[in-house]
């Protein structure tokens, strides 16, 4: 998230301002560890527990991700100091890390990557969405329908493929980025409640059973593929992104709403989740030119809990202070 990935926002507010909110950094670093799980399951073999469980995580974990970063967003503004810091931590972060990991996956894995930088790789797609959300928060908050237009570009963007920089997930994701630009605190308040807390159950559970029985691939719930590539008319491409977006928000919100409010050393790791996105992948993909794809094969539910549980702690590692301090070093060196 914007901010679920940039130190910059963990650090401490100012003493005249309100106390930073800690359920924030609960999120960002919740949600950034079920990115490295999710990851962390494309070693698994193609069960079918193993797709529902992946879809029903993708359904609307990366919505989340972005609504967050949406509403820690919003005060971003087109001045001097706000554009070098988008600069100092999303652009140069991109930059090295995309380069750093494409060296590792060549050399290493021995894959074939093309338009380096210009096509994110893997993970990295979210840094330049970041980049474009960021850039665009000032012209989306001045909009008078935000969310509408948003689903309206969303929807559109479906007619269109293109892989530069990603921009259709930038355009297919944006709903969620606008509704954590205009969501305030009484929004926030309101998710935390126990009333939505049980009522979020009944959602997750209903998102389970759409991951089940709903007839789409993977690819409808990464946001960034033409209606053509999948197989689907405008019409009916148009429904079916229309209707993602409502589950997605739906279940994002019961997920979050389960949040923990109170601070602790699981908040304090939120400060290092942009270290812990941008590095996860070397040992994701270290593990995939390894002999664990085949033993995950042989293995199909002990695999699942063995990765799930490992991907967890290496989210939690990279987030761990004496390692993620070194790391920052690297992603956003000193000027």
């Amino acid at each position: 998230m914007s901010t679920t990935l940039e130190r910059s926002h963990a650090q401490a507010p100012p003493r005249s301002r309100t106390p930073r909110d800690p359920w924030f950094d609960n999120a960002k670093m919740a949600l950034v560890l079920l990115v490295v799980v999710g990851h962390s399951w494309t070693l698994l073999p193609d069960t079918a527990l193993n797709s529902r469980l992946y879809d029903w995580l993708y359904l609307w974990h990366m919505p989340a991700f972005v609504m967050v970063t949406g509403y820690l967003s919003k005060r971003f503004t087109w001045n001097r100091r706000n554009l070098r810091r988008l600069v100092t931590t999303v652009v140069l972060p991109y930059m090295i890390l995309e380069g750093l990991l494409a060296l590792f996956r060549v050399h290493v894995g021995g894959e074939k990557l093309e338009r380096l930088w210009l096509n994110p790789h893997w993970p990295m797609w979210f840094l330049a969405a970041l980049f474009f959300w960021r850039l665009a928060t000032p012209l989306l908050r001045r909009l008078p329908y935000p969310v509408t237009t948003a689903v309206v570009v969303s929807v559109l963007s479906g007619l269109v493929a293109t892989e530069i920089l990603d921009f259709n997930r930038v355009l297919g994701l944006l709903p969620f980025y606008v509704l954590g630009l205009v969501a305030d605190k009484r929004h926030v308040d309101a998710i935390r409640t126990q009333h939505v807390r049980l009522l979020g159950l009944i959602v997750l559970a209903g998102g389970a059973w759409i991951a089940t029985t709903a007839d789409l691939t993977a690819e409808w719930m990464y946001y960034r593929s033409g209606y053509a590539e999948m197989g689907a008319g405008f019409l009916e491409g148009a429904a079916t992104r229309v209707g993602l977006l409502a589950v997605a928000v739906a279940m994002a919100v019961a997920a979050l709403s389960w949040l923990p409010t109170k601070g602790g050393w699981f908040t304090r790791m939120g400060a290092a989740s942009l270290v812990v996105y941008l590095f996860h992948g070397f040992f994701v993909k270290g593990a995939e030119y390894t002999a664990l794809p085949d033993w995950a094969d042989a293995h199909p539910l002990l695999s699942l809990v063995v990765v799930s549980l490992v991907s967890g702690v290496l989210a939690l590692a990279l987030a761990w202070r004496p390692v993620a301090k070194p790391l920052e070093k690297i992603v956003t060196p000193a000027p």
